[in-house]
């Protein structure tokens, strides 16, 4: 049945609509999720409708595995070790067929320009259970196999794509790492899994987390709306950077190192807020989960949970390990598409065979570096390990 409106109003008013006893949802952690389904609490308690939330976002639910003495963990490996170990609840078949009260109205399925307004990419994947658990098999059959060696290679877009599926419960996190431990050369793969509920538990103990640091530094972050505009739009001069800020906007999905180039040039080397980035990518991500999100940028920033707080992506060194010949670069950045190999990473070199309606790069990386380390030291904070 589909609705809209408030949830909580249109939740309450279907139920009693339909003379129910309980309402059924899957418990969620993030602030928002929580002050919802305690108003829903309060609205269907008004009416003696039970609320029951089971477990369903992740495979280890927040709060079942803890470190001594801790209310949750801040370094994935030692989560990933309880992680693997942690019983799990059974996988359910679903019912074959579900059937609704006679005469409920079904409701009409919502336009896109009814749910985002303003601009949306434009190659979008397809939506729904059918095509989520259809991805699944289809790439657990044909790539996982290869996803250790390939995960991060940009070009080869070997990753599986199932993030948006998983965000909208289209398919479930359980039964994925259940499917994929079946076959070989599973680790890769269902570790991404695993850093996935870290931050769902990692959230579900601090809830301030979009908006506060989880660890302070004393970061003093730089206010140019100009670099900003660049860099949303994907005209920074710097091509891998480009590259992922155009597919973000044209798919609504980017790869997972272009995320970590783009973030990480954003905080490190343009001293940007993190919470600016998050917003952007929040707007746009059809697999904008809150708690993978902004738990990603923060670790990026160095205020979350990395143990490098003061890691550095430098954007080149990152391009020629992981889009070698540059074909990431050029299907993202047609402006490229006649530099050969991987001379498209570094336009500024080639003198005036650069294209013309390229921009040339709005910080150079050494620069950004010192400036990056000046500020931490300001801050308080020592700067390091940079050029990852």
């Amino acid at each position: 049945m589909v609705r809209a409106g408030d949830v909580v109003e249109e939740t309450t008013r279907l139920a009693l609509e339909v003379g129910a006893d309980a309402v059924f949802l899957s418990e969620d952690v993030s602030a928002y999720a929580r002050a919802r389904e305690r108003r829903l609490r309060r609205a269907c308690g008004q009416h003696r409708i039970e609320v029951r939330t089971f477990a369903g976002i992740t495979v280890v639910e927040p709060g079942e595995i803890v470190p001594a003495n801790r209310t949750h963990y801040q370094v994935f490996t030692a989560y990933w070790r309880r992680w693997q170990a942690a019983p799990r609840r059974p996988v359910v078949a679903p019912p074959r067929s579900l059937r609704s009260p006679a005469g409920m109205r079904p409701g009409r399925l919502p336009a896109p320009s009814d749910l985002v307004p303003g601009a949306r990419s434009v190659a979008r994947p397809p939506g729904g259970e059918s095509e989520g658990r259809s991805r699944l098999r289809r790439w657990l059959a044909s790539s996982l196999a290869r996803y250790g060696r390939l995960h991060d290679d940009l070009a080869a877009d070997s990753t599986s794509r199932l993030s948006s599926y998983l965000h909208f419960g289209c398919v479930s996190p359980l039964e994925v790492v259940e499917l994929a431990e079946r076959r070989r050369n599973n680790d890769p793969f269902v570790r991404q899994l695993a850093w996935r509920d870290f931050y769902a538990q990692l959230l579900a103990a601090n809830p301030e987390l979009p908006r506060s640091d989880l660890r302070p530094r004393g970061d003093r972050w730089r206010d140019d709306e100009e670099a900003f505009a660049a860099w949303k739009e994907g005209r920074t001069g710097i091509p891998i950077v480009d590259a992922g800020m155009r597919q973000l906007s044209r798919e609504g999905w980017m790869h997972n190192r272009a995320r970590l180039v783009t973030s990480s040039f954003l905080t490190k080397h343009l001293y940007l807020d993190w919470r600016l980035g998050a917003a952007h990518y929040f707007d746009l991500l059809v697999d904008g989960d809150v708690a993978s999100n902004v738990g990603n940028w923060q670790w990026v920033a160095g205020t979350g949970t990395d143990t490098r707080p003061n890691r550095f992506f430098n954007p080149i060194r990152q391009a020629r390990r992981f889009d070698p010949e540059g074909a990431y670069v050029r299907r993202h950045v047609p402006e490229l598409a006649n530099i050969d190999g991987a001379a498209v990473h570094e336009p500024w070199r080639l003198g005036r065979a650069k294209p013309r309606s390229y921009p040339d790069p709005v910080v150079e990386h050494a620069p950004a570096v010192s400036r990056f380390r000046r500020a931490r030291q300001s801050g308080g904070h020592a700067a390091g390990d940079a050029g990852a």
